[in-house]
């Protein structure tokens, strides 16, 4: 191939074709990359999809970890019917459609149909009814795939129709494999196109990629159609070409992310200084989530995890809120950061949140409750004759305190709150007990 041939042929009927990612999509499991846990050899689904038996299932992993292209792996495999919509633009009256479609195909030609919907957590509630029905009956076998947690964005109802799996994360090694197949294919990739890649470049595109085949390849293809073959035809690709060809991008947190994330931050409040105050700054800084939500579970925590064994925790965290709305972002991070790292060496105690529970779990086991009468409002005349009369001021008892009834008269010896030991709850536990002894020495 000489230099006229390459520029006026190769490159035209290269600029004709579909992008490279495409064009190397696998169309077989012995192509995909990645996801061995679910499509190894003798996995539950490789044996599913290669024997054609496949059921409803639902896809989960975050973007470009191979959701889509196994769906189509899964329609060049099968005999069934194979559509596929998805949720951002489909309605239910093409849901419906496929539907009676797929009782056509089934009745006339014992044909099965498989409806595979994308990023079906588009789909909301009332659409997603739609679907149940005809899963039910196996009209359709549902190919579901999802960024989003599925436990939180997919009814119940379907979800418990469909088995679960759940993709992870390509690396970049992923990343180049994609890229040396894609170098080395002839048919469908750059083979004939004589690419050199330089490994100083081949790391940077894998690295920035992050795993993203997509993206991998796509700048792959920008690379080699953008620099010019050498006398020989070769094309070189050096690092300065693979800087030129994809760029760092901002990370953006799905929903399911940011729970997650802040999950992550809530449990680290309870033992690590080092990865609170790392997710609470990835989480801003790199995913632009707001300081505000992680604020608030902070002061959460304060009550929930360290409750009264370092009461000034509650105060650090309401001041660092109060510090943020005055202040603002970035100034108040210090701020922030040591109402965190205060928190997180604070003593722990979670009496409060179990105190709440037994309330709560007290309460719904009651009926009506009636107040004591010695307990009842008696700022009106009368009241010691509807017998509101018998309550005893602790302040006029030695330590101000006196044993009597505060509970209702089922709930007596219901003993809700109890003080650990940890920090200064420690005092409170130590009067719990004072008082204790002082029962029935009055």
């Amino acid at each position: 191939m000489d230099l006229f041939s390459y520029d006026e042929q190769t490159r035209e009927a290269s600029v004709k074709h579909t992008l490279l990612a495409d064009r190397m999509r696998p169309r077989t499991l012995d192509e995909y990359i990645g996801q061995e846990h679910i499509v190894g050899k003798g996995k539950l689904l490789r044996r599913a999809i290669e024997g054609d038996q496949l059921t409803s299932i639902l896809l989960y992993g975050p973007p470009g970890c191979g959701k889509t292209t196994l769906a189509h792996i899964i329609s060049y495999h099968t005999k069934a019917k194979f559509v596929q919509l998805n949720a951002v633009d489909a309605s239910v009256k093409d849901v419906r459609e496929v539907i009676e479609q797929a009782k056509l195909n089934r009745s006339l030609y014992d044909q099965r149909t498989i409806l595979f919907l994308d990023e079906v957590h588009r789909f909301n509630s009332s659409r997603q009814d739609a679907l149940l029905p005809a899963v039910e009956k196996g009209t359709i076998i549902f190919i579901g795939a999802t960024t989003e947690n599925p436990y939180h964005h997919v009814n119940g109802a379907l979800l418990s129709r469909s088995t679960l799996f759940q993709l992870e994360p390509l690396t970049a090694e992923h990343a180049r494999m994609a890229m040396d197949r894609a170098m080395r294919d002839t048919d469908r990739g750059l083979g004939a196109l004589k690419v050199r890649l330089d490994e100083e470049a081949m790391t940077h595109i894998s690295d920035i990629a992050g795993g993203d085949l997509r993206r991998a390849l796509n700048a792959l293809e920008l690379a080699a159609m953008t620099t010019s073959p050498d006398e020989n035809g070769h094309i070189h690709i050096t690092l300065a070409d693979a800087e030129e060809s994809i760029r760092r991008k901002n990370v953006k947190a799905d929903t399911s992310t940011q729970y997650d994330v802040l999950s992550a931050f809530h449990k680290s409040i309870r033992g690590s200084s080092d990865a609170a105050l790392f997710w609470f700054l990835y989480a801003v800084d790199k995913l632009g989530m707001d300081p505000v939500t992680f604020i608030r579970r902070l002061t959460v925590a304060c009550s929930e995890d360290i409750g009264l064994a370092n009461p000034q925790a509650m105060v650090q965290a309401v001041s660092a809120m109060q510090a943020y709305k005055q202040i603002g972002w970035p100034e108040s991070k210090y701020i922030v950061a040591q109402a965190i790292l205060f928190a997180v060496e604070s003593p722990k105690s979670n009496a409060i949140a179990r105190a709440i529970g037994k309330v709560q779990r007290a309460i719904e086991q009651s009926g009506r409750v009636e107040v004591p009468l010695h307990l009842r409002d008696t700022h009106y005349k009368g009241a010691d004759k509807l017998g509101h009369v018998g309550y005893q001021y602790p302040h006029d008892y030695p330590n101000h305190y006196v044993d009597q009834q505060y509970l209702p008269d089922h709930l007596q010896r219901l003993h809700i709150y109890e003080a650990t030991r940890q920090g200064m709850e420690e005092k409170i536990k130590m009067n719990q007990e004072k008082r204790e002894r002082q029962k029935g020495k009055g």
